[in-house]
C-alpha cells in the first residue's frame, strides 16, 4: 500500500505530481538539489490545488522536502522521479535511487522520451522500475504511459495512478517517446512542414488542430474518430472505401529541416499568435480550459 511517495526533481512536472499526490491524499517527500527549488514547488502547488479542488481532489497530504536523495527515497513506497532527460545522467541516477529505496518501492520514471531498458541497465532490482510518463501538466492531464517488465509491479503502478484519477495505458513494448509523443511528433512534423512549404500561417495551423479534430480528440481518439467517420459501416468501411485517399495523404506529407529560415518563422509566428501573451499567462489559460475539459469529460462518464 502507498502512503507516502517521493518526489525526486521538482521542476515544472515534478511539482505537477507532488501537488497532484498530496491532493490525493498522499504524503510527499520532496527533494530537488537546484537553488530555490523549495519555493518553487511550493508556490507550484499553492496555484494547483484550487484547480485540483475542481476536479475532486482536495486531500490534505503532508509535505515534507529535503535536499538529501537517501531521505527522500529511504521510506518513500513509491519514487516518482522527474531528473533531467539525459539517457547518462538518469541511468546513473536510478542506479542510485535503486540502491536506497526500499526493496518492494516502486521507482518510476517521468522520461517523456528515452528507453526504459536502456536508463535502468545499471539497477540491481530493474523489475520494480517503470516509465511512467505524465502529459504535461500531469496534475491536470489523466494519462500516464506505463513501460515495465514485471506484470505485478505494472498493475500495482497502475491502481495506484487510478487512486488519482489517471488514466495509465501500458505499452507491450518500448517505443523511444512512447506513444502519446510519437502520435504528437507526428502532427507537429506536419505542422511545421505547413510553414515551410508557406501554405498557412502559424496561428491558422494552430487553429486548424484546435478548432477541428483537436475538439474530437479531446472526447475520442483517432480510430474512434474514422469509426464514425465510416457510417454505419464503422471503421471496416472508412479503411475500404476512404483509406486510400489516407494513403495518398500519407505520401504526401512533408519532411520539415529545423533550419534557421523555418525556426525563425516559427518563432515569429508564434510571438503573432500569442499577441504579447508571456508564458505565465499563456499557461494560466491553457490549464483554466483544461480544468473544464476534464471536470466535463468526468462529469458525462460518471452519468
Amino acid at each position: 500500500m502507498v502512503r507516502t511517495v517521493a518526489v525526486v526533481g521538482c521542476g515544472t512536472v515534478g511539482a505537477s505530481w507532488a501537488a497532484l499526490f498530496l491532493a490525493g491524499g498522499y504524503d510527499v517527500v520532496a527533494t530537488d538539489p537546484a537553488p530555490g527549488a523549495k519555493a518553487g514547488l511550493m508556490a507550484f502547488i499553492a496555484r494547483a490545488r484550487p484547480q485540483l479542488a475542481e476536479l475532486g481532489l482536495a486531500g490534505d497530504g503532508a509535505l515534507s522536502f529535503t535536499e538529501n536523495l537517501e531521505e527522500a527515497v529511504g521510506s518513500a513506497d513509491f519514487v516518482q522521479e522527474n531528473a533531467p532527460e539525459n539517457e547518462a545522467f538518469k541511468r546513473d541516477f536510478l542506479a542510485r535511487i535503486d540502491a536506497l529505496a526500499p526493496e518492494q518501492t516502486i521507482v518510476a520514471s517521468s522520461t517523456s522520451a528515452l528507453l526504459r531498458s536502456r536508463i535502468v541497465a545499471d539497477c540491481a532490482r530493474k523489475h520494480r522500475h517503470i516509465v511512467a510518463h505524465p502529459f504535461n501538466p500531469p496534475h491536470l492531464l489523466p494519462l500516464v504511459e506505463i513501460v515495465g517488465e514485471d506484470d505485478a509491479v505494472v498493475e500495482r503502478a497502475c491502481a495506484f495512478y487510478r487512486s488519482l484519477g489517471r488514466r495509465p495505458i501500458v505499452l507491450k513494448r518500448e517505443a523511444p517517446g512512447h506513444i502519446a509523443n510519437r502520435l504528437s511528433s507526428a502532427l507537429y512534423r506536419e505542422a511545421v512542414s505547413l510553414v515551410e512549404q508557406g501554405i498557412a500561417s502559424v496561428a491558422d495551423i494552430d487553429a486548424a488542430v484546435s478548432d477541428g479534430p483537436g475538439l474530437r480528440w479531446a472526447i475520442m481518439g483517432p480510430h474512434m474518430t474514422y469509426h464514425l467517420g465510416g457510417g454505419a459501416g464503422g471503421i471496416a468501411h472508412y479503411l475500404d472505401h476512404l483509406g486510400p485517399s489516407q494513403e495518398r495523404r500519407w505520401a504526401s506529407l512533408g519532411t520539415p529541416q529545423l533550419n534557421s529560415e523555418v525556426k525563425k518563422a516559427i518563432v515569429e509566428g508564434v510571438e503573432e499568435e500569442a499577441q504579447g501573451r508571456d508564458i505565465a499567462a499563456l499557461e494560466a489559460e491553457r490549464d483554466r480550459l483544461l480544468s473544464e475539459i476534464v471536470r466535463l469529460k468526468a462529469a458525462i462518464s460518471s452519468d
